[in-house]
């Protein structure tokens, strides 16, 4: 196991390896992102990003064939577009969002089979969702997701959409989550629109919600997690077109609020992490039922 001691001044709130498993990206209240080579028992400082100017909340590694791409979303409205030129191996911005009006809390690239999708969720209620082309970067769609602000969103398996249609969801300081589903529609002029529209509203959190995860495993049905700011995590599942229920992870509340939800590659492992510094681990049993599969120790 690899320790990484000192690697940023102030908190660290996100920590991605990439396709790979070979280097390590981190960023934090300092205002900056630290990309890491990693092997079994050591790790090498390779590049320090600096760009914003507010806490980074959250990174995420574009699909390598796209190149090597790293995407970051900061408390200063600003979704960063960082990419490492393969001969020099040096990294730059290749491009600055500031589509957003108050604090970007979460990004994620959509499935590879989608393209390189990017989808941001902000503080100013609003979501968006950023097309790379060969020509250029396609206008930002923005969607008015959340009163009040939207926390989290997180793209839909491929294997969720039969109909290969794009599936994202979201959640919000309404305490609402909320599925959204690209379509093509015509305008009111006779010519061709898209966007997402809202599918499903579902409601069940009291406060906040913190976070959303969809299980990237989907056997005979689809699973998304939240967790909240009421100390609850929500096991929603949809079976086909069926409306989705909704699952008490526990029926007693967790001690501390609910900040991240995390599912296994495989989709039958759920880790949750919270303000009582803990990452607990869960699974559902034969019966349907879910069961603690262990906790992490530091």
């Amino acid at each position: 196991m690899v320790t990484i001691n000192n690697a940023h001044v102030d908190l660290i709130h996100d920590a991605v390896l990439d396709y790979y498993g070979k280097r390590l990206a981190t960023c934090s209240s300092d205002k900056t992102i630290k990309i890491f080579e990693v092997n079994q028992d050591s790790h090498t400082l390779v590049e320090t990003l600096e760009g914003h100017e507010g806490p980074v909340w959250q990174i995420d590694w574009a699909h390598p064939k796209f190149g090597v791409i790293l995407a970051s979303c900061s408390y200063d409205g600003k979704i960063i577009i960082w990419k490492e030129d393969i001969n020099t191996g040096r990294w730059s911005q290749i491009s600055v969002f500031n589509v957003h009006s108050a604090s970007v809390n979460s990004i994620q690239w959509a499935p590879h089979e989608y393209g390189p999708l990017l989808l941001a969720a902000s503080s100013d209620g609003k979501v968006s969702v950023v097309e790379f082309k060969d020509n250029g970067v396609t206008e930002p769609l923005i969607i008015d997701a959340h009163a009040i602000g939207a926390n989290t969103a997180c793209w839909a398996p491929v294997a969720a959409s039969p109909d290969n249609t794009r599936r994202f969801v979201s959640g919000g300081a309404d305490n609402l989550v909320k599925i959204w589903k690209y379509e093509q529609h015509n305008n009111a002029d006779g010519s061709n629109g898209s966007g997402y529209v809202l599918e499903a509203t579902l409601e069940g959190h009291s406060d906040w919600v913190r976070d959303v995860a969809w299980s990237p495993s989907v056997l005979t049905k689809s699973y998304i997690a939240s967790v909240s700011q009421d100390c609850t995590c929500i096991i929603w599942t949809q079976e086909g077109n069926e409306p989705w229920k909704k699952t008490l992870l526990q029926n007693d509340k967790f001690p501390d609020v609910l900040w991240r939800a995390s599912w296994s590659l495989s989709g039958n492992i759920l880790a949750l992490s919270g303000g009582d510094n803990k990452i607990t681990l869960w699974k559902e049993n034969l019966e349907s039922k879910w069961e603690s599969a262990g906790e992490v120790e530091q």
